[in-house]
């Protein structure tokens, strides 16, 4: 009897075990990982060239962004720029990279507005006049002569971020304020009315490299670009 009884209960037993399956991932989760793992991969994969790697928070929105844009026919060549405007002015924060190459060409001071900050930048606009940088993913355009010498026009790709850089003059151009000797003699770079100036003796460099249709991106945690599918 008891042993009739042990075998009942442990058929019983038997019929109520839930086998461990394996959860489902979301499609959409799955991708994200995936996402996630080539942004990784690639930014570690970047050939530094000697010069000082971006932060991965930056360059990863940053390529996300590239590939989103490239993607819909916005650039026609494979440079990326980025300028982090969450560092200091004291530091190299605009990088070129040959994305064909996985490289990076070139790595510069860069100023920002000066309606945006001291040595940090914290405010930014899309507002004409107001002096103020703006963040986001822009198309590089076409050289002209300035009133600071050789620059370089910019669209700006994201509705109300930074769509209004034609209006504004907002371009690449070259300033003596952007170079050692400002920051020896004031503890920070020089600023611009809300263009990203460069040091004169690399603004044609810089300027023959990204022109004509690449991808300019300008970070800081406070701009999320809307466009980034």
């Amino acid at each position: 009897m008891k042993l009739l009884t042990f075998l009942g209960l442990t058929l019983l037993g038997l019929f109520f075990i839930v086998p461990n399956l394996p959860k489902e991932i979301h499609p959409e989760k799955s991708a994200m990982v995936s996402s996630s793992n080539k942004v990784v991969s690639a930014y570690n994969n970047l050939n530094a060239n000697h010069f000082q790697l971006p932060n991965l928070e930056s360059f990863s929105e940053a390529l996300k962004g590239f590939n989103s844009f490239k993607d819909k026919g916005y650039f026609q060549k494979n440079f990326l720029t980025i300028i982090d405007f969450s560092l200091s002015s004291r530091m190299k924060r605009l990088w070129i990279i040959d994305m064909v190459q996985n490289k990076i060409v070139l790595n510069s001071f860069v100023a920002h507005g000066k309606n945006s900050g001291e040595d940090y930048a914290n405010q930014f606009s899309n507002t004409n006049e107001s002096n103020k940088s703006s963040l986001g993913f822009y198309a590089t355009g076409e050289v002209y002569q300035g009133k600071h010498g050789l620059s370089l026009k910019l669209d700006g790709l994201e509705k109300g971020v930074n769509d209004n850089a034609r209006k504004r003059a907002i371009v690449i151009h070259g300033a003596d304020y952007v170079s050692d000797n400002f920051l020896k003699n004031h503890s920070r770079l020089g600023k611009s009315h809300g263009c990203p100036a460069v040091p004169m003796g690399l603004c044609k460099k810089i300027i023959e490299t990204i022109k004509d249709k690449s991808c300019l991106f300008i970070y800081h945690p406070k701009g999320t670009s809307k466009l980034i599918s």
